[in-house]
């Protein structure tokens, strides 16, 4: 797959995957268009219900959310993720979205649109939320459960280009995750990471490599691209998504106990929305698998109508951006 002028294709949307297809996925399909961004529905027309005039390329199977993904799109050929990345690598779609099963994303994305030449593993860059400034992009946050240091430094390297265009972050600062800021600490993986990662001339990248990144500080800006093993990086990600679900509940719940706490609410819910909207992993939008041929974004399986509308909008941007011939030239450059 080349670069194209893509400014006049359609995104891609497996109508199928998630939890709350097809009905969700579509609603925020239409979304998407109204705002203008184009998008071809893959699923099985009969399921769609009203797409609003949109676009629709029959699928008729469907990767189940706990199926297993290397077999289930090698059987499953009709399957809705697998013509949706057949579609970008066909030129038909210039972008793939997905919020079904994530493994089912990665191996139909590796096994259609193919990998970037010299790219070792790719990598699910997920963004986090940092309080007054740009989002945190991690990565691996689950593509790869083992992992060696050499994968580490190139995924630092994808980060840094697609960091720098989605956020356009000039000169990203970039981080090994570990349990310690100091030299020295973590497991035997880390280490030798921190060790590649001191001697990569990162201005010749047009990053800066800040040192190790304790958990606690992932959403404090101290780093805008930060490294680790795919284990490390999905558990880190369910974790805080937990406590994110938690917190604003409890939240929420404490400004209603009482009726002298829920009048109130007048005042301080104008100021709790902001916060509550920087902690919505929906307002940051999917994650990309860096370093495949073609854009592929991953939308979290609960996603609601405006997130998979943020989602297709971002998926669209990426790829207008050129960011797989961004991450291509920054691979070429140390091959």
């Amino acid at each position: 797959m080349s670069a194209m002028d893509t400014s006049d294709l359609p995104v891609a949307v497996d109508a199928m995957g998630g939890d709350f297809a097809p009905a969700a996925v579509v609603e925020g399909a239409r979304l998407a268009a109204d705002a203008g961004v184009r998008v071809l529905l893959v699923g099985r027309p009969d399921e769609l219900g009203d797409t609003g005039g949109l676009e629709v390329l029959p699928a008729s199977e469907v990767v189940e959310m706990g199926a297993e993904p290397a077999s289930s799109v090698r059987r499953l050929k009709d399957s809705s993720i697998v013509r949706a990345a057949e579609a970008v690598r066909d030129g038909r779609a210039k972008a793939l979205l997905s919020a079904g099963n994530t493994g089912a994303a990665m191996a139909a994305s590796l096994l259609r649109m193919g990998r970037i030449k010299g790219v070792a593993r790719p990598a699910i860059a997920v963004p986090f939320p940092v309080f007054g400034s740009t989002p945190t992009t991690l990565l691996d946050c689950g593509a790869n459960a083992e992992c060696q240091p050499e994968w580490l430094v190139q995924f630092a390297r994808l980060g840094v280009v697609y960091n720098r265009a989605r956020w356009r972050v000039e000169h990203p600062r970039v981080a090994v995750l570990t349990i310690g800021e100091e030299a020295g600490k973590g497991n035997d993986l880390v280490k030798a990471t921190c060790e590649l990662m001191a001697g990569v001339d990162w201005d010749a990248a047009g990053a800066q490599y800040v040192g190790n990144l304790e958990g606690r500080d992932l959403m404090a800006g101290l780093a805008d691209v930060v490294v680790c093993d795919g284990f490390t990086g999905n558990v880190v990600l369910k974790s805080l998504e937990g406590l994110m679900a938690v917190a604003r509940t409890q939240i929420e719940a404490a400004l209603r106990s009482t009726p002298e706490v829920a009048a109130t609410a007048s005042v301080v819910d104008p100021v709790l929305a902001p916060v509550f909207a920087t902690l919505d992993a929906g307002q940051t939008g999917a994650a990309m698998l860096l370093g495949t041929r073609g854009v592929c974004m991953i939308s979290h399986g609960s996603s609601s109508a405006k997130t998979i509308a943020h989602a297709i909008r971002t998926a669209s941007e990426m790829a207008d951006e050129d960011v797989v011939g961004s991450l291509r030239a920054a691979i070429e450059a140390v091959a």
